[in-house]
């Protein structure tokens, strides 16, 4: 509809239209550089159709040779015609053959057109040496028979890859049958139609041939803008595929880097659950509402990490140097984890602690970890030298068994509990810089020969807690520590996310580059792979590979529909933006009918001339309506998209818009104009005086004198005009499949019926296309011929639209997984970081660029629960406590700068006054402007999270 009422102007939306116009068609895959790989399809494409071609051929050269054999009283006469059409097949079809050598014909396309001239020729010079041999051999006046086979051939089945080639090759055979018949004074209708030389008879045999042309050629510009759209999606849906799934692999980095597998998959589905379910307004209670995600891990040996003299560092350091120092140092103890198998739990300025064993059972946790520790060591040390800086490592080690989680509403983190975690901080706190303090837990599960290991320290021994659980300590001095660099870190398994909400991808040339060669490959593969044929030919010989094609199968019937019902709705309320091209084939279609009529109708009554007037008027509306918005656009809407059109162009829009959209009017019309045209075809023959052409004939066979032409219709003049409205009847677009069969169904009945009841005198004694064959075989053969091609051309067009329709619901549910992904890693950024640096994160950064901000006036809040038992029931209480936090947060969010920082333990950390605006420098500037624009949705549907 308009986007303003027509009552007071509108403008004009061409631009859904302009998309199935083959010039845009063209244009796009040229844009996108796919013009070459369509030309690959597109061989792939006139194979499939050559082959149903094979099909074709071969069932109408038997059932026409079968009906000679079988029909005719003089049998020696008609092997001369068998022979012929046998020989003419076999030419033909070993010609076309080379069409099956991909590469010979990939090298030479030209020889696809080649191999087609040469096989419509011989057709040709087949039919037309039959009626020459039998008018000059055994005195028989016979008609062409495969003219309107020869031309549908052309446009609809022969590799042909180039429109203007089968446009030229249709006009060319035209030509040569027009000709033939003139040169041999008008041998095909000289007992009928002796006036051939007479103006108009010329140009009604002309008029036929032009039509023929039109219904073809409307084919293939159909056919054309159905596989080019389809490529199109093709493409787009791999894009989606592969940007789809890197965000997926992004989103699992960054699940992974957070929380272990068996949490993290279960937070993942639940986000993004409450993302839809919040979209829709709803609200989802679910096991993560007022829960916790608690897991008993025993035996695994928890590690603590001091960095000594960090509160040094960030009085003397710059903000920049000392977060580029903390991010190589935690980078480096991030790359030693993932190397012995040892799971991050999270960082707190200069504290780091790990767990072995958590993600998965190991043996040898506590030798992991110990090693993990001498490594981390090692690196601080390494880093000390590089940096010429005071610092050291102090790290604890204990083995026992803890709860890990997640607990709270907000900033939900993976953290560990429990009175061995507990202990495990305090070897670290008492603990000897540059070496890992022990428990006898961890020790007695060491490998000790590899080891060398001392007594704790004093104050370990005077420590309450230590000495409340007599644990005895001890000091790894070395051990097998074997450390690598960090420079031969595979980056690749920690990708950062990045730039997931904009394309192209903010990566380096070489990772462009590397996802370039990705995309074509999977590109070539999936081009490879698209289905060309409603038939499954494969099937037939027991090929049961689930392939792209036989994918398709399963979905829809014989009759091509889908078998999902909704799925088949959807595809028939399409809006049907090439309804302008339907209406102006069936007016030119049309007015040439009026046009025969007009020609051979003798005193048109009254009645009939204003039926005609009906249908021209109906013809003449319904093209002015559906191409009255084409003309407005070319003339003023492409130069001034701003035009504002007068009311009467406003309805005039708004009446084609509504036939575009509704298919209950679109079927109404074609029911419409396809009645209007048998109507046409109806009135030359009721205009037919049957007892006067009866006797007519009887007094020109007795008293031999020439018959009066115009005296009653001509059999062979309306079985071409039931043939070509047969085939424009099926080639009606955005009409349901079975609809069109029914049509063309009954169309063939009833002109059947017509040939072999009613007008049977008419047609047995018109021109026959072989010698003793009855004329109203031939006709009901060409007309059955007709139908068949017609319905198999059908099938291939409607299976294309099935294809593309299918692809373009895929390519809907990839752009929706692909949003939800991107949203459900916007929600857990939210939650590791303050929105804005979500934003400049996703946006801005390139990979592992660091990112900082420096305030001088900000207010922290450590909240820490005194006295706090960490087990399982007052873990339920410590969720309680933090979720109501995390709810008090959101409210003070909305109008204080307040920021949650993280849980440790029973330790609540918060902030306020982290507003960028007020930094005193940040490392790169923040567009607040596009922050608000870009995460406003977001940000509801992460606030919608928290409210849940």
């Amino acid at each position: 509809m308009p986007p303003i009422s027509y009552r007071r102007g509108c403008f004009i939306n061409y631009s859904k239209e302009k998309m199935w116009e083959p010039g845009y068609l063209k244009a796009k895959c040229k844009e996108l550089g796919l013009e070459d790989q369509f030309q690959l399809y597109q061989i792939r494409l006139w194979k499939s159709y050559l082959s149903v071609f094979y099909f074709l051929h071969i069932l109408v050269t038997v059932s026409h040779c079968t009906l000679l054999l079988t029909t005719s009283t003089h049998v020696e006469i008609i092997y001369f015609d068998v022979g012929l059409y046998i020989g003419s097949a076999v030419i033909i079809l070993s010609i076309l053959s080379i069409n099956f050598c991909d590469a010979f014909i990939a090298d030479h396309t030209w020889m696809m057109f080649l191999s087609s001239m040469l096989a419509a020729l011989t057709l040709v010079l087949t039919d037309l040496f039959q009626t020459f041999y039998h008018k000059t051999f055994t005195n028989w006046t016979l008609g062409s028979f495969y003219d309107t086979y020869i031309i549908f051939m052309i446009y609809m089945f022969l590799p042909i890859h180039f429109i203007f080639g089968a446009v030229a090759l249709g006009l060319l055979i035209s030509g040569i049958y027009i000709v033939y018949f003139l040169i041999f004074e008008g041998l095909r209708f000289t007992l009928i139609f002796s006036d051939i030389f007479h103006f108009t008879g010329l140009w009604v045999d002309i008029l036929h041939y032009l039509c023929l042309n039109m219904v073809g050629l409307f084919f293939r510009v159909m056919n054309g803008i159905v596989v080019r759209s389809s490529f199109l999606d093709r493409h787009q849906y791999v894009k989606e595929e592969l940007w789809l799934r890197n965000a997926r692999l992004q989103e699992k980095l960054l699940l992974d880097s957070i929380l272990p597998k068996a949490i993290s998959q279960h937070l993942q589905r639940e986000i993004q659950n409450r993302i839809s379910l919040a979209k829709k307004g709803m609200r989802h209670f679910s096991v993560l509402d007022r829960s916790m995600t608690i897991q008993v891990h025993p035996d695994v040996s928890i590690l603590y990490a001091d960095v000594v003299n960090y509160t040094h560092l960030t009085t003397t350091l710059t903000v920049e140097r000392l977060v580029t120092i903390l991010h190589d140092l935690y980078r480096r103890f991030d790359v030693a984890a993932s190397r012995y198998q040892v799971q991050r739990i999270k960082f707190l300025g200069d504290c780091y602690y790990c767990v072995a064993g958590l993600v998965e059972p190991d043996p040898d946790h506590a030798d992991n970890c110990v090693a993990l520790g001498l490594c981390m060591i090692a690196e601080i040390q390494d880093l000390r030298d590089i940096q010429a800086l005071d610092i050291n490592m102090r790290i604890g080690v204990h083995s026992g068994n803890l709860f890990a989680g997640i607990i709270g509403q907000a900033k939900l983190q993976y953290d560990v509990w429990g009175l061995d975690v507990t202990i495990a901080n305090v070897l670290e706190s008492t603990g000897v810089p540059g070496f890992v303090h022990i428990s006898g837990a961890t020790l007695s599960n060491l490998d000790l020969p590899d080891y060398v290991i001392i007594d704790g320290p004093e104050r370990a021994v005077d420590h309450p807690l230590l000495k409340k659980y007599k644990i005895k300590t001890y000091i790894v001095e070395s051990g097998p520590s074997s450390r690598e660099s960090s420079d031969s870190f595979d980056y690749g398994r920690t990708l950062s996310v990045i730039s997931i909400t904009s394309r192209p991808f903010h990566h380096t040339r070489q990772e462009d580059a590397n996802l370039d060669a990705i995309f074509n490959a999977e590109l070539n593969e999936e081009f490879r792979k698209m289905p060309v044929s409603p038939y499954n030919i494969k099937d037939f010989y027991g090929n049961i590979g689930k392939n792209e094609q036989s994918k398709l199968h399963e979905k829809v019937t014989f009759f091509l529909t889908f078998r999902d019902m909704d799925l088949e709705k959807d595809y028939l309320g399409q809006t049907d933006f090439m309804f302008k091209y339907n209406i102006l084939l069936v007016c030119m279609i049309g007015l040439s009918l009026l046009f025969v009529q007009i020609t051979y109708g003798e005193g048109l009554c009254l009645l009939c001339a204003s039926l005609d007037g009906f249908v021209i008027f109906s013809l003449f509306l319904f093209t002015f309506i559906s191409w009255y918005k084409k003309v407005c656009w070319w003339r003023i809407g492409r130069r001034n998209p701003g035009h504002v059109y007068n009311r009467f162009s406003c309805f005039i829009f708004y009446v084609y818009e509504s036939i575009q959209r509704s298919l209950l009017i679109r079927i109404c019309i074609y029911l419409f104009v396809t009645a209007s045209n048998c109507l046409v075809v109806a009135i030359i023959l009721f205009n037919c005086d049957r007892s006067a052409y009866i006797l007519g004939k009887i007094e020109s066979k007795i008293f031999h004198y020439e018959e009066k032409s115009s005296m009653c219709f001509q059999p062979w003049l309306v079985t071409n005009v039931a043939a070509i409205m047969i085939s424009m009847a099926i080639t009606f677009t955005r009409i349901p499949f079975l609809v069109k069969t029914l049509v063309v169904v009954v169309q063939t009945v009833t002109y059947l019926l017509l040939v072999f009841t009613v007008y049977d005198f008419n047609y047995r004694h018109s021109v026959s296309s072989n010698p003793f064959l009855a004329a109203e075989y031939a006709h009901g053969l060409l007309i059955l011929i007709t139908a068949v091609t017609a319905y198999l051309k059908e099938r291939q067009i409607e299976f294309a639209n099935k294809v593309n329709f299918s692809w373009q619901k895929e390519l809907e549910g990839k752009e929706r997984d692909a949003h939800l992904t991107n949203q459900s890693i916007v929600v857990l950024l939210n939650n590791i970081l303050p929105s804005h640096v979500v934003e400049m994160y996703l946006n801005s950064l390139a990979k592992h660029e660091l990112y900082y901000e420096n305030y001088q006036m900000v207010s922290v809040m450590f909240a820490m629960l005194m006295h706090f038992q960490m087990d399982l029931e007052n873990l339920r209480i410590l969720n309680e406590i933090i979720t109501e936090f995390d709810i008090l947060l959101l409210y003070y969010k909305e109008y204080f700068v307040v920021e949650k920082i993280k849980v440790v333990g029973c330790t609540y950390m918060a902030a306020c006054g982290l507003d960028v605006s007020f930094a005193d420098s940040i490392s790169k500037p923040v567009k607040r402007e596009s922050e608000e624009d870009h995460l406003e949705e977001i940000i509801k549907i992460w606030r919608r999270w928290y409210t849940f």
